[in-house]
């Protein structure tokens, strides 16, 4: 397992962990001052939110390797099953494939949706989702750019998910079966998922295309935006990120906390300084 003590290279921020991609929440510094913030404590890289971007992804993307960081990725598409027309979700997500190659961001995650209309469980909801990736998936290639599907915690099933465990999401890669389709592993959402080391070495390094880094708190107030700062709750991060390793993968670790009442209403500098304390004591 990597050692992170004394180096911060492989640590990457998303975005949202200090409240940005939600309106009324965070300190609401420009993209600018939190690359530089970022770069200052010495960050390896940085993961944007599409509504930050706006028509600047190549003058942003410029901005964060100037100061000798990466992009590492763009969150998210568009939900691509349970709610618009399949056109107009195929065309919504090549532009945010489109802004994702501007930026210079080799993996645009993906967050489902939920259930498919007219259809129950998730089984004929992954097999539209599939369909819908693969038919994506070629765009994304000419654009360099790879697709994460990223399984989300069971609670989150129906609504915002029809993946709800790594094994779900490496059968749609393998459904769809194109090289630059993979998934991302978001603690929240698989710190208890008993058989994550099986599937993620079932994925392979070349399906693993992103690692986030948060905690699950005992006493989580609100599903969605009650995540804990790592070291503040139950999972195992060191046990997580073992399995996760030994699967292969050597790329970033990012950071992606939302937390509404807690660290969203901190100074992003303190926020910061916590993320670099903790990365390289308990992740």
């Amino acid at each position: 397992m990597r050692n992170f003590s004394n180096d911060l290279s492989a640590l990457a921020l998303n975005t949202a962990t200090l409240g940005h991609n939600l309106d009324g929440h965070g300190a609401k510094w420009p993209v600018e001052r939190v690359i530089d913030a970022c770069a200052e404590r010495g960050l390896g890289g940085i993961v944007f939110w599409r509504r930050e971007i706006g028509d600047r992804a190549a003058e942003i993307g410029d901005r964060v390797r100037a100061a000798g960081m990466r992009v590492e990725g763009l969150c998210r598409t568009p939900y691509l099953v349970g709610s618009q027309a399949p056109a107009a979700v195929v065309d919504a997500a090549q532009q945010a494939i489109d802004m994702a190659a501007d930026l210079g961001a080799p993996v645009l995650t993906i967050v489902t949706g939920g259930t498919e209309p007219g259809t129950k469980g998730v089984i004929e909801t992954q097999k539209i989702l599939a369909e819908r990736v693969a038919t994506l998936a070629p765009y994304a290639a000419n654009r360099g750019v790879s697709l994460a599907l990223e399984p989300l915690n069971p609670m989150f099933g129906g609504n915002r998910t029809c993946l709800m465990t790594v094994r779900d999401a490496v059968a749609v890669c393998e459904r769809v079966g194109a090289p630059n389709v993979g998934i991302a592993v978001d603690v929240y959402h698989v710190w208890w998922d008993t058989t994550l080391a099986e599937s993620l070495c079932a994925a392979g390094p070349e399906r693993i295309l992103g690692y986030h880094l948060c905690d699950w708190l005992e006493d989580t107030s609100d599903m969605l935006l009650d995540r804990g700062m790592m070291g503040d709750g139950v999972a195992d991060l060191r046990a997580i990120r073992t399995a996760v390793e030994a699967a292969g993968y050597r790329g970033p670790c990012e950071v992606e906390i939302f937390s509404a009442a807690d660290w969203w209403r901190r100074d992003p500098n303190e926020v910061l300084d916590a993320i670099v304390e903790r990365f390289r004591t308990v992740c």
